[in-house]
C-alpha cells in the first residue's frame, strides 16, 4: 500500500486482552499483534491520514489483526468479538478514501484478503462466484482468460477487493456500460454480528419475494454484517472498441450534450467531461474536454458513436490520442501524498444529482469551496452519466491558514451543505466511511431512524464498524 509508516519503531498501546487472544487460539484463527502490522491496519487511504503516516503517528490502533481463511473463521471471530464486546472493522485492500476501513481504538482489524479464491464461473448464466478478499486484477485475469470481463474498473482497481467494492457501493470507470457494483451483484454470503451466516440472492436475476435483502448489505460498509462471498455478473469480452474526444466552449454545453446522449439511450462505457481547469491540467487544452470510449458488440458501438457524434456537432472534434492519454494516467494518484506532506490539503468529493439540478449543484459547490480562506484550486468533472442524472466529481486544494484538519473538515462541510440544499446525493461511489458519517442523518431525513432500527436489530452491541454511516458510535 502506498505511503507506509516510516521504518523507525512505532510505539503503540498494548494489544488486545489475553482472554480474547486465547479464544482465537482455541478457535484456530490466525491473528497478529505485531506493532507494525497493527499500525498499517490502523488506516486506509483517507487523505486526512497521509500526514499522520508520514510522521509515524497512529491515531486508531487496533488491538489485533485477524486473518480469517474462510466464512467459518469470520463467523467464529464475530461470535468471539460479540462475547467480549470488542468492535470489528472489516478490511480488504484498505483503498477507500473516506475512512471506512479505519478501526476504532482497540478494535479487531478483520483482514479479509486471505479469502482470495475465485470459486467458479458459470458461462451459461454469465456469473462468477468469488470470495470477498479477491483483488480486482486477480478476478479480472481469471475471467479474461475464459473470454469474459466483470467490467468493474475503479481508480483503486489494483488495490481494492471485491468485498470493498460491494461494501462501499463502488463504481468503475466503465460503469455507463457495465453498471455500478450494485447492478452486478446477484448473490452474497454475509456473516452477522452474532456469527450467523446468511446466504442472500442467487435464485435468478429478478424476484418478487418481498424487499431485496441482498441490497441491504450493498453499501453497508461493514456496519450490518461482513461480506465473505459474492456472485457477480460477467460479460463476454468486447470484440469492438471506438474512441472519441471533443472540446466544448463551456462546461454546461458539454453537460447538456452528455444528457442528450444518454437520454437517446446511448451508453458509451466512458463519457467524462472536464471543466476548464482540469482540461488544462490533464490535457493542456483551453476549453472543456469530453472523453468518450465504448466497447462491446460492433453494432452497438457504431450506433452509440453515431449518437455521440450527432450530439457533439457543435463541439470541436479532437484527436483520439487524448483518450489514450486519459487511459494512461487515469489511476495515477502519486501526487497526492507529497502535497499533503508539504502541508497542502487536497481531496476529491464525488456527489450526484438529477440533470435538472446539476448546473446549480456545480456552481454552488464550486463557489462555496472557493470562498474558503486558503483555497487556491477548485475543479470538477462529470464522471458517470445516467438517464436521469450524473455524478459530479470535485477536486479542491488549499493551504490552510492554521489547522489543516479544521480546514479539511470545513471544506467538506461547505460542499456537502450545498449538495443537501439542492437535494443531491452526498456520495456516488466512494461511500460514507467516517468522513461523511456526520451528514447521513440529514441526507436520509426520516429514513435514518429506519437504518438505526436495522442496526439495533442486527448488531445490538454496536460492534460492527461503529461510527461508520453515523451508526453505533459518534461520527468523526
Amino acid at each position: 500500500m502506498p505511503n507506509h509508516y516510516p521504518a523507525r519503531a512505532l510505539d503503540g498501546p498494548p494489544p488486545s486482552s489475553s482472554a480474547l487472544l486465547d479464544e482465537f487460539e482455541r478457535a484456530g484463527i490466525s491473528y497478529s499483534i505485531d506493532t507494525r502490522e497493527r499500525a498499517e491496519h490502523a488506516r486506509d487511504w483517507w487523505p486526512l491520514s497521509i500526514p499522520d503516516v508520514a510522521r509515524g503517528q497512529v491515531t486508531n490502533w487496533p488491538g489485533v489483526v485477524v486473518r480469517p481463511h474462510s466464512t467459518h473463521d469470520v463467523s467464529a471471530t464475530l461470535r468471539i468479538a460479540q462475547k467480549h464486546r470488542v468492535a470489528v472493522t472489516a478490511q480488504g485492500g484498505r483503498s477507500g478514501v473516506v475512512g471506512g476501513a479505519v478501526p476504532t481504538l482497540g478494535a479487531i482489524a478483520l483482514d479479509l484478503t486471505s479469502l482470495n479464491q475465485v470459486i467458479a464461473l458459470d458461462a451459461v448464466s454469465s456469473t462468477v462466484r468469488v470470495q470477498a478478499g479477491v483483488f480486482g486484477p486477480d478476478l479480472e485475469r481469471f475471467v479474461q482468460e475464459l473470454g469474459y470481463t466483470v467490467g468493474h474498473f475503479p481508480q483503486s482497481f489494483d488495490l481494492a477487493t471485491v468485498g470493498g467494492w460491494i461494501a462501499c457501493r463502488g463504481a468503475g470507470q466503465l460503469s455507463n456500460r457495465y453498471g455500478k457494483i450494485e447492478d452486478m451483484v446477484r448473490a452474497l454470503t454475509v456473516v452477522l454480528a452474532s456469527g450467523e451466516v446468511i446466504p442472500l440472492g442467487g435464485h435468478g436475476p429478478r424476484q418478487a419475494v418481498g424487499p431485496d435483502l441482498l441490497q441491504l448489505f450493498v453499501g453497508s460498509e461493514g456496519t450490518l454484517g461482513v461480506i465473505t462471498e459474492a456472485t457477480l455478473l460477467v460479460h463476454a469480452r468486447a470484440k469492438s472498441e471506438r474512441r472519441g474526444a471533443f472540446l466544448f466552449g463551456d462546461f454546461d454545453e458539454g453537460l447538456a450534450a452528455c444528457r442528450r446522449i444518454v437520454q437517446r439511450d446511448a451508453r458509451p462505457a466512458v463519457l467524462r467531461l472536464y471543466d476548464e481547469t482540469e482540461s488544462k491540467r490533464s490535457f493542456d487544452l483551453e476549453g472543456c474536454a469530453l472523453i468518450v470510449l465504448d466497447e462491446g458488440d460492433a453494432h452497438f458501438v457504431e450506433a452509440t458513436f453515431a449518437i455521440v457524434t450527432a450530439e457533439c456537432v457543435e463541439a470541436t472534434p479532437l484527436d483520439t490520442s487524448y483518450v489514450e492519454r486519459w487511459l494512461a494516467h487515469r489511476n495515477d494518484v502519486s501526487a497526492l501524498a507529497p502535497l499533503w506532506e508539504r502541508g497542502l490539503v487536497v481531496d476529491t468529493i464525488e456527489v450526484a444529482g438529477p440533470w435538472a439540478t446539476l448546473e446549480s449543484l456545480r456552481l454552488r459547490v464550486c463557489n462555496a469551496l472557493r470562498a474558503r480562506e486558503g483555497m487556491f484550486a477548485v475543479s470538477v468533472h462529470q464522471s458517470h452519466a445516467y438517464l436521469d442524472g450524473a455524478c459530479l466529481y470535485f477536486t479542491f486544494a488549499g493551504k490552510p491558514p492554521d489547522d489543516a484538519t479544521a480546514f479539511y473538515r470545513n471544506a467538506w462541510n461547505d460542499a456537502i451543505d450545498e449538495v443537501l440544499i439542492v437535494g443531491g446525493a452526498i456520495s456516488h461511489h466512494h461511500g460514507i466511511g467516517r468522513n461523511r458519517a456526520r451528514f447521513v442523518a440529514d441526507s436520509l431525513g426520516g429514513a435514518f431512524s429506519l437504518l438505526e432500527g436495522l442496526k439495533a436489530q442486527l448488531d445490538p452491541y454496536n460492534i460492527m464498524n461503529p461510527g461508520v454511516l453515523g451508526l453505533g458510535g459518534a461520527p468523526w
